[in-house]
């Protein structure tokens, strides 16, 4: 990684309106989905494709980051850790068998060992990162080698508590940006950007994938 990840990225673009305290926004559980059941869908889909989910042929432990009261698999994995800012509803996820209430914008490492995962995902969560490079840096730590990273994105987010350079940036945008953020960590091969959805109404869903190397 380089001495300065962020370089070349306009000043203040992962600033946010509201700077404080994600503790404090976060302090009440929001037990809702955030994308519309078609992009759901497609996000489980792309978890089957990649084999990382229950239905694959060998058991898989995969870290799901900033998540939430559900997480998307068709199928849950073996084991799911589930990383987020509300105790509330990382209790209330059913696929979870360990769960861990961390503030990645507070501090950026993961408190998991090295090689600990399989896979590890992060859904409609990666505009609120402040420090993404350090985290997804600190993904490829956690990751084992040859494990998958996916992260998916769609057109809604909480504008006050998405960094600015996200508000600025189109749909086509976002996944460039990603792509680069995962690029600047070392730690991956050169990601891939798709879009999930067919064109037309309904919430479009992006992919951002790469693989950890060895």
């Amino acid at each position: 990684m380089d001495a300065d990840p962020y370089a070349g990225f306009p000043p203040g673009f992962f600033d946010r309106s509201d700077d404080g305290p994600d503790a404090g926004f976060y302090d009440r559980p929001r037990l809702v989905t955030h994308i519309d059941d078609g992009a759901i869908a497609a996000v489980g889909a792309l978890y089957a494709e990649l084999g990382i989910d229950g239905a694959a042929s060998r058991p898989t432990r995969v870290l799901d980051l900033m998540s939430s009261w559900v997480s998307h698999f068709r199928t849950p994995p073996a084991e799911l850790v589930v990383l987020g800012m509300n105790a509330a509803e990382l209790a209330a996820n059913p696929a979870a068998t360990q769960r861990l209430v961390h503030d990645l914008n507070a501090d950026p490492r993961i408190p998991l060992p090295d090689d600990d995962v399989d896979a590890a995902v992060c859904c409609v969560s990666i505009d609120y990162l402040t420090r993404p490079v350090e985290v997804l840096a600190e993904v490829g730590r956690v990751l084992r080698p040859g494990g998958a990273l996916a992260i998916t994105f769609s057109n809604r987010c909480f504008p006050t508590k998405a960094v600015r350079g996200w508000l600025a940036t189109d749909d086509q945008q976002h996944g460039a940006v990603v792509a680069e953020l995962v690029r600047r960590t070392g730690r991956f091969t050169e990601p891939t950007v798709a879009l999930r959805t067919p064109p037309g109404p309904g919430d479009p869903l992006y992919a951002v994938v790469a693989t950890r190397t060895g």
